[in-house]
């Protein structure tokens, strides 16, 4: 046990500011942001932007100046737009970064704060505890079995005890124990500062999804070159010339290829994760957006998720006696009262509230001016102990100064219990308690005698009924005796039952999972009754219940989906979970808070933590953090994940199908007598318009309201799996036909049909973005991103037809009013034809 010095207040808040000033913020240098020139030339490296190059210095070459311009154009708006969503995505992504920024818990002035890790100054006094990740490097002042873990720094694999005096390294993880220590360096002067700017510089990778869509790119790429290949031999042997079947070939790969793919993902994904984090789930990495639209499993916990992380202490027990409790949430306001049954005598009662008091680190913080209700200081189970004891009238400040503590042993998972000593009032005796689990008090420490029979009888009781149960005992020492085996031959001093209420979105949740395909576990260290009550309260069918001790006897984590609950599962059997389902061929999401959950965080396709009662150690090694600890942000979050997967498809259906729209006119054209359907120029304006902003604004498309009645996607889908190559053939195949018929129909009545394809294949593909937006929410009107989009794309392509010096730089010819409203007309056919297929399917 760890002797603590005196406690000091901390610096003050103007001391702290001044500190920040001097010292700078803790955090490690960034890399500094591409300046523009950079930007633009990474745009221009672009392989579809240096084949535009490499036309337009073809057409200078032949003064071909219409064309010249056009394609400068394009080069010059596709660059800006490239450049604006590079730094759109980067904003949010650096938002997003600050959202996730650990925390720390700082003395000022007295008070305990929780700051960004960011603006913590030398001089702070840090609180740190198992579980936190140490924000600075920080000279230990006051130590209670505390131990590091600094294997992130040393490589040492085995834990540090840490005692008065000795470092503690930013970087490294508390494993045990809690303690106060003072900050000494700080950002770049820390230890973890000083190896990060070795690493400065690392570009973030891409992720998968991107991987996979620039391989599509790729291949789309060659194809196109010898599509466009062909087209050009085929004018060769109709004796056009080669330098204009050059600038032909170039312009048709530029236009069948979608070079915005990349940055739609990006802006896609970046969006999305912002969006998902106003609604309480921060992205760290930004893959998890991606791979939240195929989870199947969601392993969940069942304390802060299921239920509402509000410890309530409802059921006291005594040797001759039962109480109940009454009070909401912390508010120390209530009281506590006897059962109808027999009543205890007042010296058992406060013996017991003694005790509960003295061997607890927490505390509360009543309201203040930020949060109007009373909270916990420390462990929440903690906290309810001590609601508990202000609602009989006990002082907990007053017993710490009359017992005050010497030593202690903190809880953990494997011991299952706490115990504290405690100098008594006169000083010739020393109070042991101890409190735990009632299956590890009662059998293995607490001296038999006949109300240990009964007070098995009565945990087992309560936590059939849900309660979680915590067995309370003490002994007495002598102050000068050996402390060694002071949790033997302890006295029952009674049970307390404790209960966290169910949320009231909870059944909803269930059932949202359940419609989406996703299997929900309920996880908790609690007892099997415990654990089968939540259930049955949120309506998650099990057939069974699967406890740790089964899992160490060699059970299969994942014997199939009868078993959906998981009891006295200690943190590291979560890694087994975890892996079974995950050898099942599943997807899993897994929640956790704790310091021991972050194998199983890692391990798990993505990592929840819980943002407001979660450890640091568990917030930094999840993919999402729950900002509200709500398992309801989950179903959000992988709706938000099928939302930018599906806009991502959706994108490819409309940007692949008017490329090959486009290669198909002009490759077909010729024989049926139509030359050259579309020059270079008209190819590059119809490329830019329907792939600028409309494309963008697919892929910001609201979520489909049926995503969340289907089953997740399969991993090993490929993006243009699941029948979306045959519809973009087949759109594409529509929107060329429907183009060709158009142009022969003008072309025989004497019309300029040139000007004729370009009207129809620019409307129509116009007309299946319009027909692939999402369906609209009943009861709102309101115009969305992609019609304003659409809108401002029609505007622009019909604007050469009245503005002549653009019309003569494109090639185009004025056209009557029938003309122009066939044109018109064959334009929407494409789309109207998409849209009724899809209602169909919709119904269907």
């Amino acid at each position: 046990m760890s002797v603590s010095t005196a406690r000091p207040p901390g610096l003050t808040d103007q001391e702290a500011r001044h500190s920040l000033a001097e010292h700078g913020p803790n955090a490690i240098a960034e890399a500094p942001p591409p300046r523009p020139f950079s930007r633009v030339l990474a745009q221009l490296r672009d392989p579809m932007i240096l084949l535009l190059l490499g036309a337009s210095v073809l057409t200078a070459s032949l003064r071909d100046f219409a064309d010249l311009t056009v394609i400068l154009v394009v080069v010059v708006l596709n660059t800006a737009v490239g450049v604006v969503q590079e730094l759109r995505a980067e904003r949010a992504l650096a938002a997003l970064r600050r959202l996730a920024a650990p925390q720390a818990r700082v003395l000022r002035s007295g008070r305990v704060l929780m700051i960004p890790a960011a603006e913590v100054v030398p001089g702070d006094v840090v609180i740190v505890e198992a579980g936190d990740i140490v924000p600075a490097d920080l000279a230990v002042t006051e130590a209670f079995q505390l131990q590091a873990d600094e294997a992130a720094l040393t490589g040492e694999s085995v834990p540090v005890e840490k005692q008065i005096a000795d470092e503690l390294s930013a970087g490294t993880v508390i494993t045990r124990g809690r303690g106060r220590a003072d900050a000494v360096r700080t950002g770049p002067d820390s230890a973890l500062g000083r190896i990060a700017s070795l690493l400065s510089g690392q570009r973030p990778r891409p992720t998968p999804l991107q991987r996979r869509l620039a391989a599509l790119s790729r291949v789309l790429s060659l194809v196109a070159v010898a599509l466009s290949a062909i087209v050009a031999v085929s004018g060769l042997i109709r004796g056009l010339p080669l330098p204009d079947m050059l600038v032909t070939a170039v312009s048709l790969t530029v236009a069948a290829v979608p070079e915005s793919l990349p940055a739609v993902v990006t802006l896609a994904l970046a969006i999305g994760a912002h969006r998902m984090a106003r609604r309480s789930a921060v992205v760290r990495q930004l893959p998890a957006v991606e791979t939240l639209g195929a989870v199947t499993v969601v392993a969940a916990d069942k304390t802060g998720t299921l239920t509402e992380g509000v410890m309530l202490a409802e059921r006291l027990w005594t040797e001759s006696g039962e109480y109940v409790a009454c009070g909401n949430g912390y508010a120390p306001d209530g009281d506590i009262t006897p059962t109808d049954g027999p009543a205890g005598t007042q010296a058992e009662l406060d013996r017991l509230l003694r005790d509960v008091v003295l061997c607890n680190d927490a505390d509360l913080q009543p309201p203040d001016a930020e949060q109007p209700g009373w909270r916990p200081l420390g462990d929440p189970t903690e906290a309810a102990l001590i609601t508990l004891a202000r609602r009989a009238g006990v002082s907990p400040d007053g017993l710490r100064a009359a017992y005050p503590r010497t030593a202690e042993a903190p809880f953990d998972s494997q011991r299952k219990r706490m115990t504290t000593l405690h100098r008594m009032p006169g000083g010739d005796q020393v109070l042991v308690i101890c409190k735990g689990a009632p299956e590890v008090l009662l059998d293995e420490h607490v001296t038999p005698y006949g109300a240990v029979a009964r007070a098995r009888e009565t945990a087992s009781l309560l936590a059939r009924d849900g309660y979680r149960v915590l067995a309370v005992a003490d002994r007495t020492l002598p102050a000068d005796g050996h402390t060694g085996q002071a949790e033997v031959g302890l006295r029952l001093a009674g049970l307390i039952a404790i209960t966290d209420p169910v949320r009231g979105n909870a059944a909803e949740v269930v059932a949202s999972f359940t419609q989406a395909g996703v299997e929900l576990l309920l996880i908790t260290g609690d007892a099997a009754g415990t654990a089968r009550a939540v259930a049955d309260r949120i309506g998650l069918d099990s057939t069974e219940v699967i406890t740790g001790a089964d899992i160490d006897a060699g059970r299969d984590p994942a014997p199939g989906p009868g078993a959906r609950i998981f009891a006295r599962i200690r943190p590291e059997q979560k890694l087994d979970i975890v892996r079974a389902w995950q050898d099942r061929g599943h997807v899993v999401a897994m929640t956790g808070d704790g310091v021991n959950d972050g194998p199983a965080l890692r391990r798990a396709d993505i990592g929840v933590a819980m943002g407001r009662d979660g450890t640091e150690v568990a917030r930094q090694a999840a993919d999402l953090i729950l900002t509200d600890d709500d398992l309801a942000t989950v179903v959000a979050a992988i709706e938000e994940g099928r939302r930018i997967y599906s806009n991502v498809r959706t994108f490819l259906r409309y940007a692949l199908s008017g490329g090959l729209a486009e290669v198909l006119v002009m490759l077909f054209g010729p024989f049926f007598g139509l030359a050259l359907p579309l020059l270079p120029a008209q190819i590059l304006w119809i490329n830019m318009l329907t792939h600028g902003l409309p494309g963008v604004a697919l892929g910001a498309e609201p979520a489909d309201p049926l995503a969340m009645r289907r089953g997740p996607r399969p991993t090993t889908e490929h993006v243009l799996g699941a029948g979306l190559w045959q519809r973009i053939v087949w759109t594409g195949g529509l929107i060329a036909t429907v183009t060709l018929v158009a142009s022969l129909l003008a072309r025989h009545a004497g019309a300029h049909w040139q000007t004729t394809t370009y009207l129809v294949l620019g409307l129509s593909q116009l007309g299946v973005a319009a027909a692939l937006r999402r369906p609209r929410a009943p009861g709102t009107g309101r115009l969305r991103f992609l019609d304003l989009a659409v809108a401002g794309a029609v505007v622009a392509h019909l604007l050469p037809l009245v503005v002549s010096p653009l019309r003569d730089l494109l090639g185009l010819a004025q056209v009557t009013t029938g003309q122009f409203a066939a044109a018109v007309l064959f334009g929407i056919v494409p789309g109207a034809v998409v849209a009724l297929l899809r209602l169909r399917h919709r119904k269907s």
